[in-house]
C-alpha cells in the first residue's frame, strides 16, 4: 500500500494559523498530507535581531528533521523573502535541496509563480506589517515578476504572535480599503494572518481573486507532487484558474 504524498512545511515558531489552515485545505485530498517543523520566529521588523531569525542554519536544521519523514517537498511557509529579497528564497531552496536532496519552495516564490501562470499584472496588497516592510515587498514584486502594486494596507505590527489575533472585521476593513480601484488580484502577505479562512467570502464580495501566501503555497506544492490543485475546494479561485501561456 503506497503512502500519500507528503508536504513538509517549515513553520515560524509563533505561528498558529498556517498549520490548521493547510490541513483543512487538504481535508478532501487524502492522497496528500502535511507535516510541520518549527524554528524560532517571534518578531517581524527590519531590526537586526528580527532579520537574524532567518539565517539559513536553523531553517536547514528544521528541514533536515522533516527529511527524516521522507517528505516529497519542503516548503518555507513564510514570507521573509518579501523583505530580504526573493533571491534569498531561491538560495534557501537551493540549500535545502543540497542538504536533504528534496525539492523546495517558499510562500513568496509560489505567489510569484501563480502570478505568472495566471497573467496577474496588477495587485492590491494587504498585510499586518510595518510600512517599511510593505515597501520592500512591493519592490520585489516589481523587480522579479513585473507586477505593479496599486493599493497597500498594513497594520504596522511587528509581533508575529499578534498577527493571528487580528479580527476578520479588521481584515475586511483593509480589503475594502484597497479594493476601491481595479486590480487583477488581491495579495495577502503573511502566513500567520487569518484572512484566507474567509477567502471565498472576500472573493465574491469584492470581486477579486485572492492570492494569499498560504493558499498559493499549497497550490504550488500540489503541483510539485503531481497532484491536481483543482482537487482543493472552497479555498479560492486560485485552485480552479486556467494557466495562461505568456
Amino acid at each position: 500500500m503506497s503512502e500519500p504524498k507528503k508536504i513538509g512545511m517549515l513553520t515560524p515558531s509563533s505561528n498558529t494559523v498556517l498549520e490548521p489552515i493547510c490541513s483543512r485545505m487538504l481535508y478532501n485530498v487524502p492522497e496528500v498530507t502535511c507535516h510541520y517543523g518549527r524554528f524560532e520566529v517571534t518578531k517581524i521588523s527590519l531590526e537586526q535581531d528580527a532579520l537574524s531569525q532567518f539565517n539559513f542554519e536553523p531553517m536547514l536544521q528544521a528541514a533536515e528533521l522533516l527529511a527524516h519523514a521522507e517528505v516529497d517537498v519542503i516548503a518555507w511557509n513564510g514570507t521573509s523573502g518579501g523583505w530580504l529579497g526573493f533571491d534569498m528564497d531561491y538560495k534557501l531552496c537551493e540549500e535545502i535541496t543540497k542538504r536533504t536532496g528534496i525539492p523546495a519552495t517558499t510562500s513568496m516564490l509560489s505567489q510569484v509563480r501563480a502570478f505568472k501562470e495566471h497573467n496577474i499584472k496588477t495587485i492590491h496588497m494587504v498585510t499586518p506589517y510595518i510600512p517599511e516592510i510593505n515597501k520592500l515587498i512591493v519592490e520585489q514584486y516589481k523587480k522579479h515578476c513585473n507586477v505593479e502594486t496599486v493599493n497597500v494596507s498594513g497594520l504596522a505590527q511587528t509581533v508575529n504572535r499578534s498577527f493571528s489575533q487580528v479580527s476578520q472585521e479588521r481584515i475586511e476593513e483593509q480589503i475594502k480599503e484597497v479594493c476601491v480601484t481595479p486590480a487583477d488580484a488581491l495579495s495577502v502577505v503573511c502566513t500567520n494572518f487569518p484572512a484566507v479562512g474567509k477567502v471565498e467570502y472576500y472573493e465574491e464580495k469584492y470581486e477579486i481573486p485572492m492570492y494569499d501566501t498560504i493558499n498559493v503555497l499549497i497550490w504550488e506544492c500540489l503541483k510539485m507532487v503531481n497532484v491536481d490543485p483543482a482537487k482543493v475546494k472552497g479555498w479560492g479561485k486560485l485552485f480552479s484558474r486556467v494557466t495562461v501561456n505568456n
